[in-house]
Formats: structure tokens, C-alpha cells, sequence
């Protein structure tokens, strides 16, 4: 009998007979623990069932339940018992499209003529438990695409067929269980009792393959864990992520409304809102004036053929609004800044003595979102991005990385966010411009990276198409993620552009192109805010940072003298004049997240004093105004909070 030798990774090796069960493999090298929480394997790289059969020499390794990949297993595996139960229950009255693990959790979208609810959750759990008890093996088996659509078809599941029918590929695989069976590469669990700890969480309509033209489906989410305090930590964020929702937030502190006769997508400032933003924004121009930036401002629209010799047509189209017809010449909103800020490098002559060059402006952008994919700030149809275009050459290149990397952290950390990931973004498959740039490029990000002694992950394929990049994903209080700051290297628009300098030989040279947000959107990084603070913003970026209240009508034309004063010395305040109880002044006050309430009585009114409490319930000794004044002056500089 043939054997084959078997390594873990630590070098153990073991002789087995060719075409063995992984199980037994592992039954064999692993310890009882071990075996116990190994969910799959990766053999020789490549991830595999436990029933799979082993046929050459390789390494393996378990995967731990508990381990992100063990997890992704786990609930991908729940998304199937899941869609098994609402067949068991619905029957043909149901169809199944495709039903993946995400991030937490677990989706499956349905096509049903009712769509379901949660009041459906509690039954559908139930059918899952029963499957969960009678431990109901995964079954894996390949077979030809021809033999899978005829098999689709003959149970009316049209949408797996539509998925057949477009795979150049002869042969796939399928897993069962029970008795449903469904497209599918793996690998899963071994049976369905590795899945007793699961909930279903919420529905939501999803067009069939992201295209509003066609079927709407249900979308059952739901989430699963290995064991169940994981589950009830994660439902407890979840309620925590709920009592921050931005979009909740923004309704009760007046921040911003999205209103349908304007259109969805489309953010209304209110006054609050406007006010947080502008202060966001000075910050932000002040901090780059003070890192050698100069500010642009540029038009909303400009020429179609403006788009087409930036490329944007051909690799953007999709994400554009349609032409508008001026002067019988052709214009499109802009989706991007860049081509502006060339068009402003390329009105005059450079030196190589200029650069760096660095031009920065909170520009206005306009993308076609689909309606599905709109949420709150978070994702809009109009938005501003903290824009910026760095010309330089390429003996620069990496010292200018450096500098971006250095004022982005800056940034983020004085707004509140000292976690974060970092990936490198290499070449996609799509691109354009040569092997060489995209090397240099990508090495130069690289180098950066490591003289800033930033950990970083590569991400395969995921540059744009012109050049690598460097994201920054933020980590809020809740410890999710979030996609802000973004850095690019670009040779391709600098080639559309024709754009030139003056070398140090007197010939033509062309210069490097940087992209770079530090937020990103405006509106998206103001709702990571809300969230990240649950509305409770840091005193200097508080839109009302005071407000001052009576307590009898008496008070009230000294509350006026000390507004007044107060408004005079720049502090942002409010005042609450109204023949109101004063509890019922300061819960409002709370509800609406201000730092400090500053309250009148008979007796600050006869010593020219106030009595400070903020919106925790401490109260402070009482004080003078300009004693205030110089309390929220010290505590509101951002770059010392």
C-alpha cells in the first residue's frame, strides 16, 4: 500500500495510507483539545473538509473553530442549516439564491411572494435547532456543471442555474444536507451539531445580483459563534452599536436629514450639523496650512471629454451621472477632483526646484450609488472628500509618503481614533501604465510604511487601477472598522495630462502624482464621529459647547448679559430662557449631548457668578463668566485633547 507523509507545522510527520480521511489524520497528530475545536484543515495550503481524503505528501494545518477562518466556516455552514429550514418549513413556495458568510455573521437571500419578517425569526430558529440535534452530516461532491444545472432545474431553482449557466468551468462542486443541496466551494463543518449557537438578527430586501432591474429578494442575516457568551457579547454591541446609529443620532441632536423630495443620498445640514462640520473643516485647512499645503477650489462639472482623457468614462462610467447638454457641448457632475488639479499644474511652467507641490481642497463629488447600498452619511450620493494631490519627483516619492503617513495619523488620533489597520494594495488585474512604475510605486509605499514602523497587511489585487495604495482603517469604540484615509501613487494621469517640469538637465520630465484623503468623505468620517462619541463630541468639537439656563423669570435678563458675554468671547452657546422646571432644562441639555450647563439662580445673579455642571452631573464651584470662558479655552484646543 502506497503512504504518504503528513507534517505539522511545528515538523512532526507522520506516515498514512494514500487516501486517507482527514479525520483520521487528525485524530492521529492532533491532541484531544486539538481535535476538538478543529473545524477543517489546510493542506498544502489549500482548505479541506474533514471527510476529505488525503492523496500526497504535505503539511497540515488545523483550524481552530475559534480562529477568524474557523469562524467564517461556522457560519457559512449556519447559512445552509438556515436556508434547509426555511425550505423544510416553505417548501417550493421558496427559492434560494446565494447565502455567504460576512463579516459577524451569515446572510441568505430568498425569493418568496412575502416577503419575510422577524416575526418568522422564532419558528425558522426552531426548524434550525431540530437539524442542529439530529447532527446531519455535510456531504461534499463534485460533479459535472451539465449534471448540476439539469439537477437545479429539476427542483425549480432557477437562480443556482442562472449561476451554472455562467461558470467556465466543467465541473463544480455541491454540498448536502439533509435534504437540501446547494452550490458550493467550502469547506463546512462535518455535521450540523458544531452549529447550536446562532441567531437570526434582521431582513432586508436585496435585488437579485445588485441590479435594481431585477427579481427583489428577502434577506435573512443572522450570525453564529462557537460557544454562547461570544454570541451574547456580540448581540450586546450590537445594542450598543444600535444607541449609537448615526442616523438616530443625527435626528435627535439636529445634525442632518435626508428628505425624499430632494432626493436619497442627498444630505440637508441643519444648523448643528453645519456648524460640526465647519468646525471640522477649519481645523482641517489650518492643520494643512500649517503641513506646507496650498487650498483649491474647483467647479462642480466640466466637459465630457475632460473625463474621457482622464479615463474616468472608461473605468468609472458605471458610478457617473449622466451627460447634460450646455451650449451643445457636453457636461458631466465630476466623481473626482484629480483632473481639476491638473488642469490648474498644467496653466503654467515648472521647475524641479517647485516641488514638492502640494495642493489640497474639500471638494464636492457626485457617484451613482445604487438605492440599496444608500445608508445614512455613510453612504451618499453627494459627498466632500478632504482631497488632495501631491506633485512631486521621484526621488521625493517616499520621503513625501512618509510625510502623508505621519500628518494622517496626526489627524486621526486627534480626532479620537488611535487603532487602526493598515493594508498595501497591489496591482489588480485591470490596470494600465507599466510594470516598472507600478513596482516603483508599490516599493516606495512599502519603504514608507517601514520607516514609519507601521504593521501593515498586503492586500492582493486591490490597487486601483492606476497605481498601489495605502488604506487606513480606523477602529472605533466598539472596535469596528472603518475605511477613511487612502494614499495612491499615480504615473497615469501625469501620461493623459502631458504633464511636465523642468529638470535639474534642463530636459522635460514627468512629474509623480499622490492621491490622498485623510478622511476620505466628509460626511462618511462626521458619521464614524457620531457614532465613535455616540454624539457626545470633545469639547472643541462640540456644536453647542454651553448652555445656559434660569431657574425663575427673575434671572432671566442676567442669563442675557452672560450669553451675550459669553457668545462675545467665542464660546458656542445656547440659552434656555423658558418658564420650564430647571430639571426638566438639564435633561433636555443631557439628551442633546452638551458639555456644560451653566445655571442661574437668584444667587449668581446677585454675585455676578454661574454655576457650571456638565452633562455627566458633576458640578463645578461656581465661577465668573470670563473664568468660563478661560475653562473651555484651555480644554478646547484639539491638538492637546
Amino acid at each position: 500500500m502506497t503512504e504518504i507523509a503528513v507534517s505539522l507545522q511545528d515538523g512532526e510527520s507522520k506516515a498514512f495510507p494514500q487516501g486517507s480521511p482527514v479525520a483520521e489524520i487528525v485524530k492521529e497528530l492532533l491532541s484531544s483539545k486539538q481535535r476538538k475545536q478543529t473545524v477543517a484543515v489546510r493542506y498544502n495550503g489549500e482548505l479541506l473538509d474533514l471527510s476529505s481524503s488525503l492523496g500526497e505528501d504535505g503539511t497540515l494545518e488545523p483550524i481552530s473553530v475559534y480562529s477568524e477562518t474557523g469562524q467564517e466556516i461556522l457560519r457559512h455552514s449556519t447559512a445552509h442549516i438556515m436556508a434547509l429550514a426555511v425550505k423544510e418549513l416553505y417548501g417550493d413556495a421558496v427559492k434560494v439564491a446565494i447565502g455567504p458568510a460576512i463579516e459577524d455573521g451569515f446572510y441568505y437571500d430568498f425569493d418568496r411572494e412575502k416577503p419575510f419578517s422577524p416575526d418568522e425569526f422564532e419558528q425558522i430558529e426552531q426548524k434550525m435547532a431540530e437539524i442542529v440535534n439530529n447532527r446531519l452530516p455535510f456531504h461534499r461532491r463534485e460533479m459535472s456543471r451539465d449534471e448540476a444545472i439539469a439537477r437545479f432545474e429539476q427542483h425549480g431553482e432557477t437562480y443556482k442555474v442562472e449561476l451554472l449557466s455562467e461558470m467556465d468551468t466543467n465541473t463544480v462542486s455541491v454540498y448536502s444536507h439533509g435534504s437540501f443541496v446547494d452550490l458550493c466551494r467550502g469547506p463546512h463543518v462535518p455535521d450540523s451539531s458544531w452549529l447550536k449557537v446562532f441567531k437570526l438578527l434582521r431582513v432586508a430586501g436585496s435585488y437579485w445580483r445588485g441590479d435594481e432591474k431585477r427579481q427583489m429578494l428577502t434577506r435573512i442575516y443572522g450570525t453564529a459563534f462557537a460557544d454562547k457568551k461570544e454570541l451574547q457579547q456580540y448581540l450586546t454591541r450590537l445594542e450598543e452599536a444600535r444607541k449609537r446609529d448615526h442616523r438616530r443620532l443625527g435626528r435627535q441632536l439636529g445634525l442632518f436629514t435626508i428628505q425624499d423630495e430632494v432626493g436619497p443620498g442627498l444630505i440637508l445640514w441643519q444648523p448643528r450639523g453645519a456648524l460640526l462640520r465647519r468646525l471640522i473643516e477649519d481645523f482641517w485647512k489650518d492643520e494643512h496650512y500649517r503641513h506646507g499645503y496650498q487650498l483649491l477650489y474647483t467647479p462642480h462639472i466640466a466637459r465630457q471629454d475632460l473625463w474621457k482623457t482622464s479615463g474616468h468614462l472608461d473605468f468609472y462610467g458605471d458610478n457617473m451621472y449622466s451627460a447634460m447638454e450646455i451650449d451643445e457641448v457636453m457636461y458631466q457632475l465630476k466623481p473626482m477632483n484629480c483632473p481639476f488639479h491638473i488642469g490648474i499644474y498644467n496653466a503654467d511652467k515648472h521647475s524641479y526646484r517647485e516641488f514638492p507641490i502640494r495642493w489640497c481642497e474639500l471638494g464636492t463629488v457626485y457617484r451613482y450609488e445604487r438605492t440599496g447600498a444608500l445608508h445614512g452619511l455613510m453612504r451618499v450620493r453627494g459627498f466632500t472628500q478632504d482631497d488632495a494631490h501631491i506633485f512631486c519627483r521621484p526621488d521625493q516619492l517616499e520621503e513625501e509618503i512618509f510625510n502623508i503617513l505621519d500628518f494622517n495619523l496626526h489627524i486621526l488620533k486627534t480626532f479620537g481614533f488611535a487603532e487602526y489597520d493598515v493594508f498595501l494594495s497591489t496591482r489588480p488585474k485591470k490596470y494600465v501604465g507599466s510594470d516598472e512604475h507600478w513596482d516603483l510605486s508599490t516599493q516606495a509605499l512599502k519603504q514608507a510604511l517601514e520607516k514609519k514602523q507601521l504593521q501593515y497587511q498586503i492586500d492582493p489585487g486591490e490597487g486601483v487601477f492606476y497605481g498601489p495604495k495605502i488604506d487606513i482603517k480606523i477602529k472605533d469604540q466598539l472596535g469596528r472598522s472603518w475605511q477613511c484615509s487612502t494614499i495612491q501613487v499615480d504615473f497615469n494621469l501625469p501620461e493623459r495630462f502631458r504633464m511636465r517640469y523642468t529638470g535639474e538637465d534642463g530636459g522635460e520630465h514627468q512629474p509623480i502624482m499622490i492621491h490622498r484623503a485623510l478622511m476620505g468623505s466628509l460626511e462618511r468620517f462626521i458619521g464614524v464621529l457620531i457614532e465613535h462619541y455616540a454624539g457626545a463630541f470633545p469639547l472643541w468639537m462640540a456644536p453647542e459647547q454651553a448652555r445656559i439656563m434660569n431657574i425663575t423669570d427673575d434671572q432671566g435678563e442676567y442669563c442675557q448679559q452672560v450669553y451675550t458675554q459669553l457668545r462675545q468671547r467665542g464660546i458656542r452657546i445656547e440659552q434656555d430662557v423658558r418658564n420650564e422646571k430647571l430639571n426638566y432644562k438639564i435633561r433636555e441639555a443631557q439628551i442633546m449631548k452638551i458639555p456644560y450647563m451653566l445655571i442661574v439662580g437668584q444667587r449668581e445673579k446677585e454675585e455676578g457668578t454661574i454655576t457650571v455642571r456638565k452633562k455627566d452631573g458633576q458640578n463645578l464651584p461656581p465661577m465668573t463668566p470670563d473664568a468660563f470662558c478661560d475653562l473651555v479655552s484651555a480644554e478646547s484646543n484639539p491638538r492637546v485633547a
